[in-house]
């Protein structure tokens, strides 16, 4: 099943349009407080009835836009004439956002705000989802707001640069919040639906995009940019007939290559310091780690790579979350088919577990070898996590220029979130365990021996590493040279991460 209508670019409807969303207070944390803490949870998860029961019989503007194009109500033509004012109804259905049904209007495109956490509001159009759709979804959907779109956006830098590229752009989620930091931005898009509400978007919110047509990086030849984002279509399909490809989230490859090919040929387009932030799916086979598979693809993109994974499901799981996702219902036939054939396609590879994650890479600006961190986060995170990105990179790269000489040579301080916390059994004289913690960032917990708590306690900006560690293998009547290698091995692991800072 496909679609074909997209809203329509009219300029001065649209500055009309975005005049009322604003006088209406359509925000996202206006949307929250109408519909209350428990609705707008339950919405947040997928969980509609809360919400209809929150802005049942509204009339009231910001009730009327929520039940109009966040939850696909009928909605009567005078209530949304009154809460867009200067569109009117017959603006919204020359927009194509709306159908006329006698007295009452339909939402053609799922329209809600979207923020940062700099304050900036946008709106979003995409098309309906399944809840106001009803049954599976077309396999052109153009997808909106989402959990993956939210984690991008929340990784990303948003360091300034010049150029910046959103690689699969879809409605433009991300695009729009390079336009905040970015001079200029391209993107790209292989479905021409996706492009045709990208541009709306755009229009509605006042943004200037160079928007391009073909597949990954086939528009973007022989360019390079600072920054590049892409929540591809990432997810591993089975190629078996009768299986929906949807092109939101299939990109036409069996199992894994398409986060493959991306991350081994996005160096080509990453300018000198350029950074290049994906989403993606890995597949982890029979006696094989995940690290071996993605750190064979950031080898071969000769680039700096820094690599979280947030989160593992197991085959039947990976299998049920996609399934309905595409709007197919457990207990249908339907969906028995579709887990069925993502479990012999997964089978037939010896799959036994996918990651899920966020791939950083860098291009450094000057000749050295690149640095590999792959490593696994699944705990909460700081938000947003650009500035711990940024930070992190910019510590990598700093790291990888300096010698072990040279960092045993600083004096080093751990910084203000970190602290440690000690577990002993009771009656013991001595801690058992002993943790460093990081309060802010990826929240990284790391396990120290006697050696590196000892350091550790004395990282306060005074004492190089060098004079500390010698003082300290004559304490633990340690070799001094088996303590500097330990050490610097340390400081490494700890600086990358910003639990210590130099000086």
């Amino acid at each position: 099943m496909t679609t074909s209508a997209t809203p329509h670019t009219d300029p001065a409807l649209l500055d009309a349009l975005r005049e009322d969303l604003a006088a209406a207070g359509f925000r996202v944390e206006a949307v929250d407080e109408r519909l209350g803490p428990l609705a707008s949870a339950a919405f947040g998860r997928g969980q509609i009835l809360p919400a209809r029961r929150a802005v049942a019989g509204a009339t009231d503007p910001l009730g009327v836009l929520i039940g109009c194009f966040g939850l696909g109500l009928p909605t009567a033509a005078d209530d949304l004439g009154r809460a867009l004012p200067r569109t009117g109804v017959t603006g919204a259905v020359t927009l194509g956002i709306v159908e006329p049904h006698g007295a009452h209007v339909i939402a053609v495109c799922d329209l809600r705000p979207h923020g940062d956490d700099l304050g900036n509001c946008w709106w979003i159009a995409s098309d309906p989802t399944a809840h106001a759709g009803g049954g599976p979804l077309p396999v052109d959907h153009v997808l909106g707001i989402g959990g993956a779109s939210a984690t991008l956006a929340s990784w990303t830098p948003r360091t300034p640069v010049q150029r910046a590229l959103d690689l699969g752009t879809g409605s433009g989620v991300q695009a729009l919040h390079l336009s905040g930091h970015a001079a200029s931005v391209v993107a790209t898009d292989l479905s021409e639906r996706a492009l045709r509400y990208a541009e709306f978007n755009a229009a509605l919110n006042g943004a200037d995009w160079d928007l391009r047509s073909g597949s990954f990086l086939d528009p973007v030849a022989g360019e390079t940019f600072d920054l590049i984002v892409s929540n591809p279509p990432f997810v591993i399909t089975p190629r078996a007939e009768g299986v929906p490809r949807y092109e939101y989230r299939d990109g036409g490859a069996a199992g894994d290559a398409v986060v493959a090919a991306l991350t081994k040929g996005v160096g080509a387009h990453l300018a000198p310091g350029g950074i290049a932030q994906l989403l993606g799916n890995w597949e982890t086979r029979e006696g094989q780690d995940w690290r071996d598979r993605v750190g064979e693809w950031v080898a071969e993109s000769g680039l700096d790579a820094w690599v979280v994974q947030r989160d593992v499901q197991d085959p039947a799981e990976y299998a049920e979350l996609w399934s309905r996702d595409g709007g197919h219902l457990p207990g249908t036939p339907e969906h028995d088919a579709l887990v069925g054939a993502w479990l012999d396609d997964f089978a037939a590879r010896s799959v036994t577990q996918i990651g899920f994650g966020i791939i950083t890479l860098h291009r450094p600006t000057t000749s050295r070898a690149p640095f590999v961190d792959l490593v696994e986060i699944s705990g909460p995170v700081a938000a947003p996590m650009g500035p711990t990105i940024a930070a992190g990179i910019a510590a990598r790269d700093a790291l990888a220029g300096r010698s072990d000489d040279d960092l045993l040579d600083t004096a080093w301080r751990c910084a203000e979130d970190v602290t440690t916390e000690t577990h002993a059994v009771p009656g013991a004289q001595d801690p058992h365990v002993i943790v460093l913690r990081q309060g802010g960032g990826l929240a990284r917990s790391i396990r120290l021996d006697t050696l590196d708590a000892a350091f550790v306690s004395v990282c306060d900006g005074e004492l190089t590493a060098r004079q500390s560690l010698t003082a300290i293998s004559g304490l633990l009547d340690l070799a001094t040279d088996e303590a500097l290698a330990r050490g610097v091995s340390l400081i490494r692991r700890l600086a990358a991460d910003g639990l210590l800072l130099d000086g």
